[in-house]
């Protein structure tokens, strides 16, 4: 067996959303090659599934992410 891979994946270009179940903390990205596709996808998921729009991709960077900026973790507190 080799060593694990370190490089990150790279995304493709296209327009991304996140779908995730209610209350869950983590989901999946789905891509969608043009906007109305991605509108199409946002209708169909909303009904059952929390959606966050990422965003359009090129070059593997998001060119306007809608994504508010995640959360950090607190710092723990030694005494």
């Amino acid at each position: 067996m080799g060593r694990p891979p370190t490089k990150p994946k790279s995304l493709k270009d296209g327009w991304y959303l996140e779908v995730r179940n209610k209350g869950s903390k983590s989901g999946i990205k789905i891509r969608r090659d043009t906007e109305k596709d991605m509108k199409a996808a946002i209708e169909e998921y909303t009904r059952t599934k929390e959606v966050i729009v990422l965003g359009e991709c090129v070059k593997t960077k998001f060119v306007n992410p809608s994504k508010v900026a995640k959360s950090k973790a607190k710092p723990k507190q030694t005494k």
